[in-house]
């Protein structure tokens, strides 16, 4: 289908979004190129709740649908609703994920063209299906924006990549530190979780021990997180003066805020780690199991902390061999070295 074929005079896009933390900030990328190819477009995103407070923090987002359907559930009757709520709304619909069940809105809502990678018998739910050549876009981001592309420049071998950027509310930074009475020291955020399995984690002695060491020198540390992550940011944070473990106790837009007012972030392969590259923060990016090759922060200010050991990446949730070397061999004193450096 030509690109000119359906509103190109200032289409309105419906993307499908991710479920995860890092890929919905990733797919802000996608955004950025959609508005610099089509000045005057509308883009809506279809995605899970929690990630309305990130998709807020974008200027390319016209609108943020919410579809809240139960991990692992259908949920036929909630997307047949929401399909008929956006019907005549939009020319096109971009879907990421590489599910059947993603792309059966966009087809329940009778948008023209439906553009997404060929995979789970998704043959008529999408007509403009891409072939996913691994080899080329060999990295997340770059297939997100290769579906805003015509086939021809998402096939070739190059192609802009823009970096995502989050707002950041200023004023709510500085309430949020007399909230929670995270004082005036320089800090340091640490990001101990990773939703995907242990496979991915730095040891939390490890975060501990560069804590203390830290702290010494006259910088706080914030951990951040989930709710999931208050037992572990207990364990790096506990009897630590000058130590606030987070997790669980702000919002996801907080998180951003807080991000942003830290001085550098040490953290696991993980979603809050691509929110620190969003907001500028320099990153300490630990990788064991996965691959900074496949997703990397994007920013140009971040050090990568990657063993490259012969068992890695196994992009396992938990570790095959039962030891997770690449993590343990990656030494506290590295990290904070390149934290002074």
């Amino acid at each position: 289908m030509d690109e000119a074929a359906v509103g190109a005079e200032a289409p309105r896009i419906l993307v499908v979004g991710p479920s995860w933390v890092g890929d919905m900030v990733m797919a802000q990328s996608l955004f950025i190129t959609l508005k610099r190819r089509h000045p005057g477009a509308k883009i809506g995103v279809l995605a899970p709740g929690w990630s309305l407070p990130i998709l807020e923090r974008m200027p390319e987002v016209d609108e943020a649908i919410a579809l809240d359907v139960k991990h692992g559930e259908f949920g036929w009757k909630t997307r047949r609703e929401v399909a008929r709520s956006l019907k005549g709304r939009f020319d096109r619909a971009i879907v990421l994920p590489r599910s059947l069940k993603s792309a059966l809105l966009p087809f329940l809502a009778g948008i023209p063209r439906r553009t997404g990678f060929t995979g789970e018998q998704r043959y008529v739910l999408l007509n403009d299906r891409r072939r996913l050549d691994k080899g080329v876009l060999d990295q997340t981001v770059k297939r997100f924006v290769a579906l805003g592309l015509d086939v021809e420049q998402a096939t070739g071998r190059s192609f802009e990549i823009p970096h995502p950027r989050l707002r950041v509310d200023r004023g709510r930074q500085t309430e949020l530190r007399a909230e929670l009475s995270l004082g005036e020291r320089p800090a340091i955020g640490m990001m101990p979780g990773a939703e995907y399995g242990p496979a991915k984690q730095w040891p939390l002695e490890y975060f501990r021990e560069l804590a203390e060491t830290l702290i010494g020198k006259g910088y706080a540390v914030w951990v951040l997180g989930g709710p999931k992550d208050t037992e572990a940011g207990d364990v790096i944070a506990d009897g630590l003066e000058s130590a606030h473990n987070l997790c669980g106790k702000t919002r996801l837009a907080d998180a951003v805020d807080l991000l942003a007012a830290c001085e550098q972030v040490v953290t696991n392969d993980s979603g809050l780690m691509h929110v620190a590259a969003a907001v500028g923060t320099r990153i300490q990016a630990l990788y064991g199991s996965s691959s900074p090759a496949y997703t990397p922060p994007l920013t140009d200010n971040a050090d990568i902390h990657y063993l490259a050991l012969s068992c890695s990446p196994c992009f396992e949730r938990t570790c095959p061999l039962g030891h997770r070397n690449c993590l343990k061999q990656m030494l506290p004193g590295r990290i904070e070295q390149a934290i002074q450096g």
